[in-house]
């Protein structure tokens, strides 16, 4: 039971690099990439390869992340400078990635077990200072100049035109980023799975969105600080909870997606329906004022009568 919640929360924090490129996207940019199943594969099969031909497993990952920037550029490009839907701009690249990424392993996966791994280093110490270093560069980020006019283009993209900001740069910078995030996240759980895989992307995007809709459903979003921290803390709680579900005996491994699935739907729906209950007890609390109001003016004039 302990290695199971403590190997839940050492995949929570990898995962989360994922899901804070998925944030930057999702939330930030409010752009809905596709990309993400595809780049995620792209860091682990160019992490692996790397390695096994016995280069740094730091530079292998560093590559990885360069990977992913370019798969989000591409996706940026054929969004801003293609004119494509956004979403099919993301559907397109994720296609293009699945060959690509073939092409970078040669074969359907890659063992790197017996291979040098950034984990040589004890991981519960690397992985969560590993993680703070990039909330905090990303963070610093967002407050720059440029990460302003990041935020402000998803916010109201025209209303930044209209201040002479290029939309289009802003928009490729931050889905480049964002799936340089995933493409990082996949080379490090290459390294520690110990393997890459041409499909250990599949639903990652659903993994991301489950992450970000989680951390902001228990732990809120007041700002951009408290929302990646939240980001971050969701993903460790989603696999808390995903490595419970899975130690229920009716359930198998091979129900992982549809255990995502749903974990999606109820944190998605449990915020709007908390609300509207909410509401509603507000309406009728209203209603029952206002009738015991409407009865003491009515017995106040039957007395003066």
């Amino acid at each position: 039971m302990l290695s199971s919640f403590l190997g839940a929360i050492e995949l929570g924090l990898l995962y989360a690099l994922m899901a804070l490129g998925v944030y930057i996207t999702y939330r930030i940019l409010d752009f809905p990439d596709l990309t993400v199943d595809g780049s995620f594969t792209t860091g682990g099969a160019i992490a692996a390869v790397m390695i096994t031909h016995g280069y740094n497993p730091w530079f292998a990952s560093l590559a990885g992340f360069m990977g992913g920037v370019a798969a989000g550029a591409c996706t940026g490009l054929l969004h801003t400078k293609g004119k494509i839907n956004g979403l099919l701009s993301g559907i397109l690249m994720m296609i293009a990635l699945y060959s690509i990424n073939m092409r970078i392993l040669g074969k359907p996966n890659i063992a790197i077990m017996d291979e040098s791994t950034v984990f040589d280093i004890n991981p519960w110490i690397l992985i969560p200072l590993f993680v703070f270093v990039v909330l905090l560069v990303m963070n610093w980020f967002l407050h720059t100049d440029l990460g302003l006019a990041l935020r402000a283009t998803g916010d109201n993209d025209r209303m930044i035109r209209s201040f002479g900001a290029n939309t289009d740069t802003t928009k490729i910078i931050g889905v480049s980023l964002a799936n340089g995030l995933v493409a990082l996240s996949g080379a490090l759980i290459t390294q520690s799975s110990g393997f890459a895989d041409g499909s250990m992307g599949i639903g990652m995007i659903v993994i991301g969105l489950a992450s970000v809709i989680i951390g902001e459903a228990i732990f809120g979003a007041r700002n951009v600080i408290h929302a990646t921290i939240a980001v971050v803390l969701g993903s460790v709680v989603y696999r808390i909870v995903v490595a419970f579900a899975l130690r229920v005996e009716w359930l198998d491994a091979s129900d992982l997606k549809l255990i995502t699935a749903i974990i999606v739907i109820f944190a998605m729906v449990f915020p709007t329906a908390s609300r509207a209950m909410k509401q509603k007890q507000q309406a009728r609390k209203r209603s029952a004022e206002l009738i015991a109001a409407l009865h003491k003016n009515s017995a106040g004039g039957d007395l003066h009568a």
